[in-house]
């Protein structure tokens, strides 16, 4: 690899940033991410960086001190005179708060979006976005990768016969895509948002009875629409349960729900970092560093990236 490539990583998600930096055999970046005494981040990078293509690697899940960090990051490369930056974000934070759906609210994905552009960077490279038109609200170019590979090997052995998958409306081209992969029938669920993570799942669209269901979908964040999900198709004769979903918010009592809900395994993504939530045995995660790797090698190389979307 030239070694004009520069990987940088904020505080953010270190272990996956590690992970890309083993499958590129590209140490990361001695750069100093600090907090002066009062709170405020301090960013210093140890080397020289000047006409380097330089990635930075950041999730942008709360709390919001990590947008932040990679707007600093992004400035300090920028005015180092790097000759092209690219901030891989991993999990791109705001992206529910997409459209203006209330009177009176804001549209954050867009305000974030414009926060990135203006810090510098050339390029944006991300995965599973909650909602694809986002890509449409930077300025700049974006890749779009999609976690579906990785889910594909975890799921690869089961038998088509027996299982059937399942999205709600918001993700259903995502896994009409995966479950196509793993030849295997896929459901909708109907439901309705009543307030901000409170959901009602009215209905099923498709034959769930006697078969095992994989619940397919980017975030689990409350974990409420998930546990709701399984409990809903229990009642309708569904057998075991799993779930894949990409980015592991895990916030409020979701792990609670979790561990009593009727869901075998939650499979989930390295996108965010989740050591410290001390997950159980009823996790399993699958890492998409080999994925952003590839994707960083390929936009350095000046390759095709859309090979990646399809696997």
């Amino acid at each position: 690899m030239n070694e004009k490539i520069k990987l940088i990583s904020g505080n953010s998600n270190l272990p996956l940033a590690k992970k890309i930096s083993d499958y590129l055999n590209i140490p990361l970046c001695d750069a100093e991410i600090k907090r002066f005494s009062d709170g405020e981040i301090s960013v210093k990078i140890n080397e020289n960086i000047r006409g380097a293509d330089v990635f930075i690697i950041q999730s942008t899940n709360p709390p919001a001190e990590n947008l932040l960090e990679l707007l600093v990051i992004t400035d300090a490369a920028k005015r180092a005179s790097a000759e092209r930056i690219t901030t891989v974000i991993p999990y791109y934070g705001y992206a529910r708060q997409d459209r203006k759906d209330q009177p009176r609210v804001p549209i954050t994905s867009k305000l974030v979006a414009n926060l990135i552009t203006v810090s510098g960077p050339n390029r944006v490279l991300t995965m599973d976005l909650h909602a694809a038109q986002i890509q449409g609200f930077f300025d700049i170019p974006m890749d779009h990768l999609f976690s579906n590979p990785v889910f594909y090997d975890y799921f690869t052995n089961f038998k088509p016969d027996d299982w059937v998958v399942v999205a709600d409306l918001g993700s259903i081209k995502m896994v009409r895509n995966f479950a196509k992969k793993l030849s295997m029938p896929f459901a909708v669920l109907d439901k309705k948002r009543h307030v901000a993570n409170q959901v009602e799942i009215l209905n099923v669209i498709g034959e769930v009875e006697g078969k095992n269901i994989i619940i397919r979908d980017d975030i689990v964040d409350t974990a409420g629409t998930l546990t709701q999900a399984a409990d809903f198709l229990v009642k309708q004769g569904a057998k075991e349960i799993y779930a894949g979903c990409t980015h592991p918010v895990l916030s409020g009592r979701s792990l609670e729900l979790i561990e009593k809900s009727p869901i075998k395994k939650v499979v989930v993504s390295d996108t965010i970092d989740v050591e410290n939530k001390r997950l159980s045995s009823k996790y399993e995660i699958t890492s998409v560093g080999k994925i952003f790797g590839e994707a960083i090698k390929r936009i350095h190389e000046g390759e095709s990236v859309s090979s990646l979307f399809e696997y």
